[in-house]
Parts: structure tokens; sequence; C-alpha cells
């Protein structure tokens, strides 16, 4: 397994761009960024040579979601601006050497019944992948739990699982974060055998804060010794929000990098 840093959420007492050297001064040597489209890729692009960092994950832009409305991915009459998004995300990974991209469902407008909704993301999902597979790069989405976004078109691992079945596209997976699944009450423990081959990224941050390993419920080491020993070979992103700044926050790491040295 390979250990990465979310940047959107970690070392977030420095500015952005100064963000890439405190994760390399911490041992990262890998990142991933929720949505970097607010700087400029050259920016990026630079920071990511002076500190030798790998970016292992972005996602695609989101239109309006993060401030409450239904975004792009799922909704009937976005489609252009979705397509749009895809063509912003691709420049992006391009230019920082992106291994795979995240797309978000987004929230469903009461306006659509469900699977008006659901077939308008298979779509745009199907739709996504085949453009980034030409540029060798892979797509994945995720479910977000109820409590954090109570109107999320995915929101479990059985709507993950039903997307993988009726999308039938190799190129996409699941990016399977382990906060959200703890949320829904999800038996991890027990789900993921079933479905480690169809996951492509892992997240995670404990229960019920959004905090460090080790702050709350979620059992983070019992987690990473069952994603071992079902052979996960990706990424494993650290995407919470540290209790204190960043760099104290860090005790997890030194026992993850003990048992699977990078």
């Amino acid at each position: 397994m390979k250990l990465c840093a979310n940047l959107s959420l970690l070392f977030t007492e420095h500015k952005f761009l100064e963000r890439f050297g405190a994760a390399r001064d911490c041992g990262f040597s890998a990142v991933e960024i929720q949505f970097p489209y607010s700087e400029q890729a050259p920016a990026l692009q630079q920071e990511i040579d002076n500190y030798q960092l790998q970016v292992a994950l972005i996602n695609i832009p989101a239109g309006d979601l993060m401030d409450g409305g239904y975004g792009l991915a799922s909704h009937p009459k976005r489609r252009d601006q979705f397509k749009r998004a895809v063509e912003q995300c691709l420049l992006y990974a391009d230019a920082l050497a992106v291994e795979r991209v995240n797309l978000l469902a987004g929230n469903q407008d009461p306006d659509y019944d469900r699977e008006h909704l659901y077939d308008t993301f298979l779509e745009n999902l199907d739709y996504c992948a085949t453009q980034l597979s030409q540029h060798n790069i892979a797509t994945t989405f995720e479910a977000i739990n109820t409590e954090d976004m109570p109107n999320f078109l995915i929101n479990c691992t059985e709507h993950m699982v039903k997307v993988i079945r009726d999308l039938n596209n190799r190129h996409v997976s699941m990016q399977y974060d382990l906060y959200h699944m703890a949320k829904m009450r999800e038996p991890i423990s027990q789900q993921l055998p079933d479905i480690i081959q169809h996951i492509g990224h892992v997240q995670f941050a404990d229960t019920p804060d959004r905090q460090q390993p080790g702050t709350g419920e979620l059992p983070f080491e019992e987690l990473m010794m069952l994603l071992s020993s079902l052979n996960y070979q990706h990424w494993v992103g650290a995407e919470y929000k540290p209790s204190n700044k960043t760099a104290a926050s860090l005790e997890w790491k030194d026992w993850f990098e003990n048992h699977f040295p990078q």
C-alpha cells in the first residue's frame, strides 16, 4: 500500500502552495488534492517538481456541489457543463501526471426521480472514464455519508456495487472512504473482502469527527492490516481534519510506515 496526504484538508495552517513543501517535510512522497482548480496548473506543477512529489488523485470539478448545490455529474440539465469539467480536469491531470481522478455523483434535485439522476450519472461516469482512459488515467467514484451530505446520490457500499455492475467499465473503480462508510455504519471488515477487486483508491479519517486516527472509533490499524492481507496495492489517502497542527497529528503515520514500508 502507498500513502498520500490530502492537501485540501491537511497542512491548512499553510497557504495552499506551501503545503507541498510541508507535506514533504513530514515525510510524504505523494499527495492528493480535492479541487486544484483555484491555482494555475504550472504553479502546482512547479511545487510538485520542487519537492519531487507524486499526485495520486484529484477530483473532477463539481460545480456548485461544495456550496450545497446539485453538482454536475447527475444533473440532466448540466451535461454540457459536465463535459467542460472533464476537459478542465484532463488539462490538470495531464500537467500534474495524476494517476486517477475521482467523480462526485452530486446531490439529488427533487425535480427529477432518482432513476433519472442515476442514469445520468452512469452516462457521465462512462463518458469521463472513456475520455480519461485515452490518457492512461483511471476514474473512481465514491459514496458520501448521508449525515454530512443528506441528499448525495451515491451514499453506501450497495450503491457503489450497483454502479460497478451496471456500468461494467474496466476503467472505473470505487474510491472507498473509510470515514464515510463508518458514518453509514457499514460492516467494513465484512465488506472489504467481497469488493476489494473493485477498489482503486482508499481514504481515511477517524469517526465521528473526521480527525486523525486514534481520536475516535475507527479501527484504523485493524483495517489497514485487513487491506494489506487482501493484497490491496493502491493509494491510501489521509483525508482528515487535524485536531491541531498537521505535523502534531501524525502519530499514526509512524505505525503505518513501520508495517508498510514505502
